[in-house]
């Protein structure tokens, strides 16, 4: 009898990896099982995802790898960027395509209604979560609730739509247009779908969603599963953005060896040893780094005329 283990290729071992995937999730698939995917690919130690996408959302979900993910709750407060395809004429039970469709009435609304309704929801607007969400009441998340036919009364909460504008609109041929939105964390697109679609007078859900910002990350340039998994083995790493991707808002700051030697050690670098051009406000999170080629160093925070270590990376 054969051993099947010999017949098996040896596992290759896992490596440091740091940097930031942009991927480019596809329909059908969790965040975190995006993440599994890609972690096993790039044979990398530690990896985060950034906050979760959908199953029935498309676009950009950007995953930490290493070091990076030291920074991955920056991502989490950042604001998002999606186009949204909305069914006017109908509710669901989940508020998307997911759902059973409910209480459908007639679209009498045109392109020109449909923008001014728009413009009404730009700024801070109060959103009642949805049934069919993560959050949690009691221990339990929403969705449980939802799923045994129960709904409990939640809060509404204060979130910002930023910009929204209309891309398409397929009216009076098919009851659908597209929006995109850019809005602060905490947003349920689904939600304001159906808020749209009620100020309409028709109800509305969602049967497409797409990201396609996540802060400053923007998903040209984004890559596949699938383009990993055909990329050689040894060439997946450089697939990945720089740690530094996720820091593009705040200033750089260039230390000498000296200094940077004192950084490393949580010592405050005092405002006179750093370079001149460092012009730093009182709280102002800067970048830090050292030589040549630069190497970054972490992040440091001006405070009472020092900068003060505040996450150092170890690459």
């Amino acid at each position: 009898m054969t051993d099947s283990n010999t017949t098996r290729p040896p596992r290759l071992p896992r490596r440091e990896v740091h940097g930031v995937l942009l991927l480019d999730k596809p329909l059908g698939l969790s965040s975190n099982d995006a993440l599994v995917r890609a972690k096993r690919l790039l044979r990398a130690l530690k990896a985060g995802h950034t906050g979760t996408l959908d199953p029935l959302a498309s676009g950009l979900l950007p995953l930490c790898f290493g070091e990076a993910t030291k920074f991955s709750q920056d991502l989490l407060e950042a604001d998002k960027t999606y186009e949204a395809v909305v069914r006017l004429g109908a509710r669901s039970t989940t508020g998307d395509a997911e759902g059973d469709l409910i209480d459908e009435r007639a679209v009498t609304c045109d392109r020109e209604h449909i923008e001014q309704v728009l413009t009404r929801f730009r700024g801070e607007i109060e959103q009642v979560p949805p049934m069919y969400s993560a959050l949690k009441k009691d221990g339990r998340p929403l969705y449980e609730y939802a799923r045994a036919g129960q709904t409990v009364e939640r809060a509404a909460r204060r979130v910002t739509i930023l910009a929204i504008s209309m891309l398409d609109c397929a009216l009076p041929q098919a009851p659908t247009f597209t929006m995109r939105v850019t809005c602060s964390k905490g947003t349920y697109i689904r939600t304001l779908a159906e808020d749209i679609g009620e100020a309409l007078g028709c109800g509305a859900h969602l049967t497409a969603l797409r990201r396609t910002a996540v802060g400053d990350l923007a998903l040209d340039g984004a890559v596949t599963l699938e383009q990993i998994e055909q990329q050689d083995d040894a060439l997946r790493p450089g697939m990945l953005a720089p740690v530094d991707a996720l820091l593009r808002k705040c200033p750089p700051v260039q230390l000498d060896e000296a200094a940077a030697a004192r950084f490393l050690q949580g010592q405050r670098i005092a405002r006179r040893d750093l370079p001149a051009e460092a012009e730093l406000a009182e709280e102002t999170l800067a970048r830090v780094y050292a030589g040549d080629p630069a190497r970054l160093l972490g992040v440091g925070r001006m405070r009472e005329g020092a900068l003060r270590p505040e996450r150092l990376v170890r690459m």
